[in-house]
């Protein structure tokens, strides 16, 4: 299936940005090697991150999209804090409907998975956001809870 955004370019561009950031991060799996995409590590906190790419057909970008949380909420099985799903920033179009679509069950996936983060990565600006699984819903839509690219927020209430 043809992507608009590779797998592999989101990965690269946010290696480059997590590296500049001071991270230490694993190596590049090779094809067909299993694991997660990316552990970077910074200041004794570990991020889990799984990667996907943009595909032309909506359907392989749903598979994608599904498969992807099970990758990333697997890695609860080694202890992660912080399970990352990195997705290319034109995914931020469809996230609002797809959090609509799934309404409670989308909240209480948040609940109970509050390691879990959406991370939307620009590459051609080189940058990147991090949201919180919540901030999807039509209660997490304001400009104040999902920010710009290049400020952090904080994805979990302290």
């Amino acid at each position: 299936m043809p992507a608009i955004v590779s797998n592999e370019n989101v990965e690269d561009c946010l290696r480059q940005i997590l590296e500049n950031e001071g991270y230490s991060l694993s190596p590049k799996k090779t094809h067909g090697e299993t694991g997660v995409d990316i552990l970077a590590t910074k200041d004794s906190q570990k991020y889990h991150i799984e990667v996907i790419g943009f595909k032309t057909s909506p359907p392989a970008r749903a598979y994608d999209f599904y498969q992807i949380f099970f990758r990333a909420i697997s890695r609860l099985n080694d202890n992660a804090t912080h399970c990352i799903i990195a997705l290319p920033k034109r995914f931020e179009d469809g996230l609002p409907a797809r959090a609509a679509q799934h309404r409670t069950a989308w909240m209480r996936i948040g609940k109970a998975f509050p390691e879990l983060e959406v991370w939307l990565v620009d590459t051609d600006a080189k940058m990147y956001r991090r949201t919180s699984w919540p901030s999807w819903t039509q209660e997490g839509l304001s400009p104040e809870r999902r920010g710009e690219f290049g400020e952090r927020l904080p994805v979990r209430p302290n």
